[in-house]
């Protein structure tokens, strides 16, 4: 049957506060803090575990290899020998956030009729341009049935790609043709546009979409200088409907009128800024939501607790939901480790449409395996990293043991080597 199937990242156990990704406020502000691996990683499963719960098809990719020494023997060093920069960039665990895995378009837009992945080169950022080689090689493990998938390799430098956070698909039905926004940015204030149109254009020519059925919108300065590094902070869409904040687009109108013709049944729900400023749908990522369709056909925002806690994002939210809006169900996770560094509960998942059974099943979570993992996370995950321990020969070797333990545990040893 095909569905939507959320392919959420395991926070990998090198997660820590380095303040590497400029733009990104939450990481920023929190350089320096001590961060919580294992925490981090238990509250992503109780996340993944609920949403199984609502009866949501889940799935989950795994950490990538960390400190990662073949990027620094690219350049010219080691673990050891490498600058303080170089070995914070090694060590990031920002692969956790799945949505810049990859763009995703299912086989009803794509002219052969499969399901087309192109894995995001995420050159901006220099800890997060090393990702996509691990990303490719477990792309290719889950989705390597060739008849009902395309793995794409990154758009190649300069044009940044920065996946499906900047990506929205609006359908009538998951299975059914949808309409494809791709959201991409201008240079220009104090921070970078991360999401090139040149590269949006060659990741929808490469999957083969129809361009009458294709959409290619600008975001708003006014959002990007206000810390909305991706589209995905601002705005979220899911089946008929459109979540947005009023100042998400450079021509909101143009979008939505373009949305309009070519989807008649298009609800867009748009919240004013005088409700809810910038800042505040920032701070509390009520946008980087998981905008879902439960089983019963309604839908539901799948939310970090910030949201609940920030009273004009909350009172707005009550309000919709009162009024018979077509969000019907709030649901509250507590993810504050990903959140303080910058990630809410739509970072953390990659969306896919197609049938689980053409999925490879290691990658296919159920309440038992998620238990293990669990269990896996609780034994080998550091419970605490400070700044300063990541130049430790000894916490590189603890990551490393942790990772391999839990790719035994899932059957999925080819990971368990380096990708250079």
């Amino acid at each position: 049957m095909i569905t939507e199937i959320n392919f959420d990242g395991i926070v990998g156990p090198s997660h820590n506060y380095a303040g590497l990704s400029l733009g990104n406020l939450a990481s920023t502000r929190n350089f320096g803090k001590v961060s919580r691996p294992r925490d981090a990683a238990v509250q992503g499963l109780a996340k993944m575990r609920a949403n199984l719960e609502r009866g949501l098809p889940q799935g989950f990719f795994l950490p990538q290899r960390r400190p990662d020494e073949g990027w620094l023997r690219q350049l010219g060093t080691s673990v050891a020998g490498a600058s303080t920069n170089l070995r914070a960039n090694a060590l990031s665990a920002s692969s956790m956030w799945a949505a810049n895995a990859a763009t995703v378009s299912p086989a009803a837009d794509c002219i052969d009729g499969r399901c087309h992945l192109t894995v995001a080169n995420l050159v901006t950022m220099p800890h997060r341009s090393h990702e996509w080689r691990e990303t490719l090689v477990q792309l290719q493990l889950a989705f390597a049935d060739a008849a009902h998938f395309v793995v794409h390799a990154p758009v190649p430098p300069p044009f940044g790609d920065e996946g499906a956070a900047n990506h929205m698909r609006l359908c009538a039905s998951h299975d059914a043709p949808g309409i494809e926004v791709f959201v991409y940015g201008e240079s220009g204030g104090p921070f970078p546009a991360r999401q090139h149109r040149e590269a949006s254009e060659a990741v929808a020519r490469v999957h083969g979409l129809d361009p009458a059925r294709t959409i290619f919108a600008q975001q708003s300065a006014e959002a990007i200088a206000a810390g909305a590094f991706h589209n995905d902070v601002v705005a979220v869409a899911n089946e008929r409907v459109l979540f947005a904040h009023e100042l998400a687009f450079a021509d909101r109108e143009g979008l939505y009128a373009e949305l309009r013709a070519k989807l008649p049944e298009v609800e867009i729900v748009e919240v004013p800024a005088s409700a809810v400023s910038l800042e505040d749908a920032i701070t509390s990522y009520l946008f980087n939501a998981q905008l879902v369709t439960l089983p019963s056909g309604e839908t539901a925002l799948v939310l970090p607790g910030e949201a609940q806690e920030n009273a004009p994002v909350w009172t707005w939210l009550q309000a919709h939901v009162a009024g018979n809006g077509p969000i019907r169900h709030l649901f509250v996770h507590d993810l504050r480790e990903s959140m303080a560094n910058g990630g809410g509960p739509a970072c953390l998942r990659l969306r896919v449409v197609a049938d689980p059974a053409t999925v490879d099943p290691r990658f296919i979570a159920t309440p038992e395996k998620l238990e293990r993992i669990e269990a896996m996370v609780r034994q080998y995950w550091p419970e605490e990293i400070a700044v300063e321990e990541l130049h430790s020969p000894a916490l590189w070797r603890d990551v490393v043991a942790a990772r391999a333990a839990l790719c035994a545990e899932l059957d999925l040893r080819e990971l368990d080597r380096e990708t250079f």
